[in-house]
């Protein structure tokens, strides 16, 4: 069955100070995802009378007024056609990990007990998930107890997001930005649950506390049999998702039809995988019960293939970066308005923000016009806010011919380039007088035998050398024999380090075929 790929962050944890923004919050989501399930945070830091900082659930009254309001923007939410879930985090007394409850309907309340099974008890009649997240965390002390889990209520596992990676201890992107919390352990990993046994999908979203769908935070997407609440809610509990550290892979694998999440019987088995990476697709790697079966290398297949008079491709820009706060501190931001048009046609635009004020309009076959409001960001750190620089753009596919134009306008100055260029490497464009003149006024003897303090301080634009579809397009199927108890999934990679994670298919006899 062909389903549709619905894309969001799962886990956007609004606190009580930042409640007011909830209208914000779903305004920015609505933008750059396809449903909402909203995680309220109803913990703070109490301080003890000598002076700790212990973090605890806010008294009651609090609590619930905020959930009303997350009651209320939900059930707006749905009445406008857009499918939004309502949600919370729940961390109990810390040793069974911390998990984002959600639910189908609008109707329940939130509960706090000490342990994940009676957590479980207490929503058993009602369509409710538990979703445990950053599972790689010390067991005992906030990461993931797989001795008690259940996989009926928690079908799916985050694997990935601010905090770096649980799906083990042993690749990179390691657990090591939140130090307070750190350093993961194979104990408790993704991979742990796997080998007990458990039929548990997985997802990759941001654990985003001040602004939601953080780009490099990483997020999820569903199978989905359409765009309805109910559809959305069958994929999750039938573990038909994916995660991506950043950008987003289109993915599809199948075994013997069925998609990922699946439970299929053994024995002769044909899988098949059909990827559109958003760079150049680097390796595939098949994983068999968490050990590499086969690795399918892409990088060396396209290269030296010639391009043809019109081509497909995609190539990334970026904006940001500019005066250093701490010579400037006063100033925080900058708005960018801008242009894209090509000779020939866009095919799609991927929205790479990661804060709050960003916008595309005016979206026609062959141009585009946006607007985006970049940061020198001062929410890093405990609640995990995105990196120090933020930079806000766009993946571009287009396809031209080869030295048909392609015109990037960004106030009022036009920057041309044809598709051979972009191929040919990537570039930087520096706001460099404007930074000269910044500089200049704030300083009448900063002339130097270099250019740092002008170039240091200069707001950019990267432009991402581009790839031929040949790139980031991948297809291919294997025939195995597919032993009893075993699962498969893929990790996929990409040149410019972006990485997808597969859920498994799980080779059960009592496979569910249907």
């Amino acid at each position: 069955m062909q389903y549709k790929k619905l894309w969001t962050d799962m886990h956007s944890n609004i606190h009580h100070d930042k409640i007011e923004q909830l209208e914000m919050w779903l305004e920015h989501i609505r933008r750059i995802m396809d449903f909402w399930p909203i995680a309220y945070y109803p913990f703070h830091i109490r301080r003890t009378p000598a002076g700790a900082g212990l973090e605890d659930l806010y008294d009651e009254e609090i609590r619930n007024s905020d959930w009303e309001l997350v009651r209320g923007l939900t059930r707006k939410a749905n009445e406008t056609g857009f499918p939004m879930f309502m949600g919370y985090e729940w961390q109990g007394s810390g040793k069974d990990g911390d998990h984002n409850v959600f639910f189908l309907d609008n109707e329940q309340m939130m509960h706090h007990p000490m342990r994940y099974q009676e957590l479980r008890d207490q929503y058993k009649d009602v369509d409710a998930l538990g979703v445990p997240h950053h599972p790689a965390y010390q067991p005992g002390s906030r990461g993931k107890n797989w001795e008690t889990h259940d996989q009926d209520f928690s079908p799916i596992a985050e694997i990935y997001s601010s905090h770096g990676s649980s799906e083990n201890d042993k690749g990179p992107f390691p657990m090591a930005r939140h130090i307070h919390m750190g350093p993961r352990t194979g104990i408790t990993c993704y991979e742990a649950g796997l080998d007990k046994g458990f039929l548990c999908g997985m997802i990759a979203s941001g654990d985003n506390h001040s602004v939601p769908g953080v780009y490099e935070h990483g997020s999820m997407c569903v199978l989905a049999r359409d765009h309805t609440k109910e559809a959305i809610w069958e994929a999750l509990k039938a573990r038909r998702t994916y995660g991506v550290s950043c950008s987003r892979i289109a993915v599809d694998f199948t075994v013997n039809g069925r998609a990922m999440g699946s439970v299929t019987g053994p024995g002769p088995a044909l899988l098949e995988v059909d990827i559109t990476g958003t760079d150049a697709i680097d390796r595939v790697e098949i994983l068999k019960d968490n050990v590499l079966e086969e690795m399918v290398v892409h990088s060396g297949t396209w290269e030296r293939e010639p391009f043809g008079e019109r081509i497909k491709m995609k190539f990334p820009v970026e904006f940001g970066w500019g005066p250093d706060p701490k010579e400037f501190p006063d100033i925080t931001s900058r708005s960018w308005h801008g242009s894209l048009h090509v000779d020939g046609k866009i095919c799609s635009i991927e929205k790479c923000w990661n804060s709050f004020g960003q916008k595309l309009s005016s979206v026609k076959s062959n141009s585009c016009e946006f607007d985006l409001t970049t940061y020198k960001s001062t929410t890093s750190g405990k609640w995990m806010g995105p990196s120090n620089v933020v930079t806000e753009g766009f993946i571009f596919e287009v396809e031209t011919t080869v030295d048909g134009a392609i015109v990037l306008t960004v106030d009022g100055n036009e920057y041309r380039f044809t598709a051979r260029q972009l191929l040919e490497n990537s570039g930087v464009i520096p706001l460099y007088q404007e930074s000269e003149a910044l500089i200049n006024s704030r300083w009448h003897d900063a002339h130097h035998y270099r250019d740092d303090l002008i170039w240091h301080n200069a707001y950019k634009i990267k432009i991402g050398q581009a790839v031929p579809a040949g790139a980031y397009q991948m297809k291919f199927s294997r025939n195995w024999n597919l032993p009893e108890g075993s699962n498969y999934r893929l990790r996929i990679w990409q040149r410019n380090g972006h990485v997808a994670w597969t859920s498994p298919v799980f080779i059960r006899e009592t496979g569910d075929d249907a």
